[in-house]
């Protein structure tokens, strides 16, 4: 599934994308997958790809919170949870500080 919602972000040019394995921090999921945009209606190809690449594979949204003119989408897939911000959200936020106790994963192969 991160691996799913990586390729989506990467094909519609998300930024700086990074996952934070949470596993040994919380329960609340077990990896938070980031990217940024630059605008608005990046935003929602981002959202709409990974969306739509996760239910092909069999994956429900649980949860989706923002819409299109939200700064910050948050979409709820259980074990994954997807963030996509705007830049000057993502830095107002600071998710990797928030969550320095999980481990960023450098690349999907890590995960294997």
């Amino acid at each position: 599934m991160v691996r799913l919602a990586v390729e989506a972000l990467d094909e519609k040019k998300g930024e700086d994308i990074k996952i934070i394995d949470i596993q040994g921090v919380t329960v609340i999921a077990d990896y938070f997958v980031l990217a940024s945009a630059s605008n608005s209606s990046q935003t929602q190809a981002l959202i709409d790809n990974v969306e739509e690449k996760l239910f092909k594979a069999g994956f429900e949204c649980r949860q989706k919170e923002g819409n299109l003119s939200s700064t910050w989408v948050l979409l709820d897939y259980g074990d994954v949870i997807v963030h996509v911000f705007s830049k000057e959200d993502r830095l107002f936020y600071d998710l990797e500080r928030i969550w320095r106790d999980g481990k960023v994963v450098g690349s999907v192969e890590e995960l294997d």
